[in-house]
């Protein structure tokens, strides 16, 4: 008996030395067809199930990986991205996926990589009595900032990045897709309204709308796991967001994975 505990304190030894010396990322998407392209891309992919929602681990290149459909909303991302923290334990994490163009300078098929988010629909009251868009960190109590910040390695390396990659256009579009840094907000909504991407250009000086990267954001913010969100446009979060997104979002997803597969090829 003693010897069959000590056969699988080495084996568990082993396996803490051989993780920890291939560190792993995590790639995540807020639903199909955002992390189709990046599964298919993996080598010896295999699924792990972890209280419900399944990951899929294997290799992009020579980096390991661990990919995950979130579901839509905060509440579905956060809760797949704290999965993903603690039982892989990622040294960097990716979102990639769609999102309406709230800057009027771009257009479908465009791609912006989070120079920040921040949550566009939250508000709460401190102990002093004054409104503040600051979420809290539930552990320590202490204010989380509004706008929570790119990992500015990973923000460099995938403007430098981007250059190298062809991605497609969308047929209504008159240019190839540009890429640019700028501010991504999210909100547990679908954003199909004129007055109010005015609104969120107005108040956070918004490139782009979304409901999960704000999320993702807080919680590797709050653990400290480098974080990068990168966003393809499929469409412009308009009144005829709904039509669009339906029309476009195929290709701006495979876009946005285009840029995380090649960012995740340079690591």
């Amino acid at each position: 008996m003693k010897y069959v505990v000590f056969l699988l304190l080495i084996a568990q030894s082993t396996f803490a030395q051989r993780y920890k010396a291939q560190p792993i990322t995590g790639l995540l998407g807020a639903f199909g067809a955002e992390v189709a392209l990046v599964k298919q891309s993996l080598q010896k992919p295999k699924t792990v199930l972890v209280d419900g929602v399944t990951f899929t681990t294997g290799r992009i290149g020579k980096q390991r990986v661990v990919v995950a459909e979130t579901g839509i909303g905060k509440v579905n991302a956060a809760m797949t991205t704290a999965l993903m923290l603690d039982h892989f334990r990622p040294r960097r994490i990716l979102f990639t996926g769609i999102a309406g163009g709230t800057n009027p300078d771009l257009q479908p098929g465009d791609i912006v990589i989070a120079r920040q988010t921040i949550h566009h629909d939250y508000q709460s009251i401190t102990f002093d009595q004054k409104p503040t868009i600051q979420t809290r960190n539930g552990v320590t109590g202490q204010m989380n900032p509004a706008y929570f910040p790119a990992d500015s390695l990973m923000l460099i390396q995938a403007q430098t990045v981007a250059r190298t990659v062809a991605f497609e256009p969308i047929p209504i579009t008159t240019r190839p897709p540009t890429v640019v840094t700028g501010t991504v907000v999210t909100g547990d909504q679908f954003i199909s309204s004129s007055q109010k991407v005015a609104q969120l250009r107005k108040d956070f000086n918004a490139d782009a709308t979304e409901m999960e990267g704000a999320a993702v954001a807080q919680v590797c913010h709050q653990i400290q796991v480098p974080l990068l969100v990168i966003r393809s446009l499929s469409d412009r979060a308009d009144d005829n967001a709904r039509r669009d997104m339906l029309s476009f979002y195929e290709t701006a997803a495979r876009n946005s994975a285009k840029l995380v597969i090649a960012l995740v090829q340079s690591f």
